[in-house]
């Protein structure tokens, strides 16, 4: 008496795997297709600017080799300088922003979902507005005829007009104001996900709402409040037209010295090399910014 042959079974299953393979196989190139035109977008309008941005910056105008511009970068003084006020300007606007726009966020993300809707709408409201706009209108505020220096003296808060304009100060006002709400909505959406019963099982285990926020609340909230700082360091390492305005000449961040070596000097090679290196310092800060939430999260977990 015959019994069924394995064979048979193995051509069988080798048939189904094939098929399997060959499935999988005309998905990804679907999906390829689908993601092309996006992928596309990307080449054309990313990937080639920043190749002829780099190409630029190790050629003359005359087209021959050099690393001159880069060597002019780390000779000059003024560049140096220039590097260390953009990242000091953005530093201290991203950490403005933190100290303002987490308790904000924290006020919305406690209220009614009306009320808190209300709120994100006067948040995004300055969207509605050009920022070129937004930054003239603080120049008339802050400069030393207008109206904060005019209310001051007739309220008797200080005698003659401060300088809140055309230096530091002024900048880092504009930026903040620009800035705010890209550090809020990351927080508001990251708070209104907190699970609230945590807090109340602290509550029930005898922790106050201060070490209920301080112990449960806060390293919550720290994924948002990280990806918001991010977002707006980011940012203003290439703020332009802020600085330009409210700085007077006096801040001068990398994106005004690009500017300037091109409308000024017609010197493409450097202002190329400006580029590049703020670039590359970009993303060694995103990676170093990675790693250390990376760390932070594992040392969370360990607790």
């Amino acid at each position: 008496m015959s019994t069924p042959t394995a064979p048979a079974t193995i051509s069988l299953s080798d048939d189904h795997a094939a098929a399997l393979s060959r499935d999988r196989l005309i998905e990804r190139w679907v999906m390829l297709s689908l993601a092309a035109p996006a992928f596309a977008v990307v080449f054309v309008c990313l990937i080639v600017p920043v190749g002829w941005l780099f190409y630029l910056s190790f050629f003359t105008d005359s087209g021959a080799a050099t690393l001159i511009n880069y060597r002019h970068l780390i000779e000059q003084p003024s560049y140096v300088r220039i590097f260390w006020t953009t990242f000091k300007v953005s530093a201290l606007t991203t950490a403005i922003c933190a100290v303002l726009g987490y308790p904000l966020a924290y006020f919305m993300s406690q209220l009614p979902t009306r009320a808190a809707n209300l709120c994100m709408i006067a948040v995004l409201l300055p969207f509605w507005t050009s920022l070129l706009v937004r930054t003239y209108a603080w120049l008339v505020l802050l400069q030393r005829t207008g109206l904060i220096n005019h209310w001051g003296m007739q309220l008797g808060l200080w005698s003659e007009p401060l300088p809140l304009v055309n230096n530091l100060t002024g900048t880092l006002i504009g930026m903040v104001h620009i800035m705010l709400p890209f550090i809020v909505l990351p927080l508001y959406g990251n708070m209104r996900s907190i699970d609230r019963s945590l807090l109340q099982a602290a509550a029930n285990l005898g922790a106050s709402p201060v070490q209920s926020f301080w112990r449960i609340f806060l390293p919550l909230s720290v994924p948002g409040l990280t990806a918001g700082a991010l977002v707006v360091f980011i940012l203003c390492l290439g703020f332009y037209v802020t600085p330009e305005v409210l700085g007077g000449g006096r801040v001068t961040m990398v994106s005004s010295r690009i500017a300037t070596d091109i409308d000024t000097f017609l010197n493409w090679g450097s202002a190329s090399a400006l580029g590049a290196v703020l670039l590359v310092l970009t993303f060694l800060l995103l990676w170093i910014a990675s790693r250390l939430a990376k760390n932070l999260s594992l040392i969370g977990a360990g607790h």
